[in-house]
């Protein structure tokens, strides 16, 4: 498999895109709240990015094959049992509700890419302890991504974790590497695998995205051709970093 590696000048316009997407979730925890469309929502992160010069990937992104139906927003809002990918519609968040936002863009001609599940004013304790393990899993991703392990073992170490959780991690949509483009090599699993994969290198460039689920880790696409929801209706949080490999360990590009 072959990995492309960023060089020092393509890391630095990566942190620069990392940073207006962090920017956008400081945005987002200021305004997530009881009785907000997530339109409106879309559009805020929109604003952000034009302000700010970026580029949104996801809006008319049309994914495989090219026949899928164009995203409509610039973020993707996943409410509850909605795994990834949600439209950000005419809906209003509720009490209690969980809604994952998933941001992306291309800033100076590099893309940065990360997702945040946000409580929406006081929520369950079931909920809450979702998110936790959720961003815990991907604290323990990223501690994986060490310069000589290997790629495999960043979906062991959270498919372990989450096992004594007693929660199910989502099998088939995983991160991805990122660069000039949103989707490069590698594919980045979040559960077991059979072998290691390929040696991590400095200057590799990924995203860790686990999807986590209160229940069993089956899911369906509903009929709008994006929206991915747990099967059994359970409750779904994600939480995503895109992160490059380092000599001294894995850094996190998407933070400011």
């Amino acid at each position: 498999m072959f990995i492309p590696l960023k060089q020092p000048r393509a890391l630095e316009r990566m942190r620069e895109s990392g940073r207006i997407v962090a920017e956008a979730y400081e945005i987002l925890a200021e305004h997530i709240r009881p009785g907000v469309k997530l339109k409106d929502l879309d559009q805020r992160i929109e604003n952000h990015l034009a302000k700010r010069g970026a580029l949104p990937l996801y809006k008319g992104y049309r994914g495989n094959p090219p026949s899928h139906p164009p995203f409509p927003g610039v973020i993707c809002a996943s409410v509850n049992e909605e795994i990834c990918h949600g439209l950000p519609d005419d809906r209003i968040l509720e009490e209690g509700d969980i809604v994952g936002i998933d941001i992306g863009l291309r800033y100076r001609g590099y893309c940065g890419d990360a997702c945040r599940t946000f409580a929406v004013g006081k929520i369950s304790t079931e909920a809450q302890r979702l998110l936790e393990i959720a961003e815990t899993c991907l604290e323990v991703g990223i501690a994986a991504a060490q310069y000589g392990n290997y790629l495999h073992d960043i979906g062991m170490d959270i498919h372990n974790y989450a096992d004594t959780q007693g929660v199910s991690v989502v099998r088939e949509w995983g991160g991805h590497g990122v660069g000039k483009t949103l989707h490069e090599p590698p594919s980045v699993s979040h559960v077991r695998q059979l072998g290691r994969g390929p040696k991590l290198k400095p200057g590799m460039v990924f995203t860790i995205e686990p999807m986590i689920n209160a229940g069993d880790y089956d899911w369906l696409m509903l009929d709008d051709g994006w929206t991915v929801v747990t099967k059994d209706g359970s409750l779904s949080a994600q939480f995503e970093h895109t992160i490059a490999v380092t000599n001294n360990g894995p850094e996190i590009l998407t933070k400011l």
